[in-house]
């Protein structure tokens, strides 16, 4: 699927690591996935080559450094969010998670339930932005 096709060909890839065990700096549905993993297997699916963040902690209170990030590394941001958009939300005091918007809800790894799982109705966290391979 073309990055033109609104998102389909991440949200696929998102829907099939559904699952999948958590594993912080995971980047292989056969070994694990966190959400950067997650984030990237969704994004790489959109025809994204970006590089993908490594050696970074659960706990990051740094967005401005993340949204800087996400906009170097030649997604684009969403006014409003689709299918198939990368969300960077906010769970906590100095937690950062990055989600992949579903027709109803999230696909993310859940460091607590230790697998990608899909989060039906709104988001939970606040977003702070949404970002979407350049079609």
């Amino acid at each position: 699927m073309r990055a033109d096709e609104d998102g389909e060909a991440a949200l696929a890839a998102a829907r099939a690591a559904l699952g999948t065990r958590f594993r912080l700096h995971g980047r292989d549905c056969a070994t694990g996935l966190d959400c950067v993993g997650l984030a990237a297997l969704a994004m790489r699916a959109e025809g994204h080559g970006g590089p993908v963040p490594s050696g970074y902690a659960m706990r990051s209170a740094d967005a401005a450094r993340v949204v800087a990030l996400l906009d170097s590394s030649g997604l684009v941001r969403a006014a409003d969010a689709r299918r198939g958009d990368l969300l960077l939300c906010r769970m906590g005091p100095g937690q950062l998670h990055l989600a992949i918007q579903d027709a109803d809800g999230v696909i993310h790894a859940d460091a607590m339930l230790r697998r990608v799982v899909a989060r039906p109705g709104p988001v939970p966290w606040p977003v702070i932005g949404a970002w979407r391979v350049r079609g």
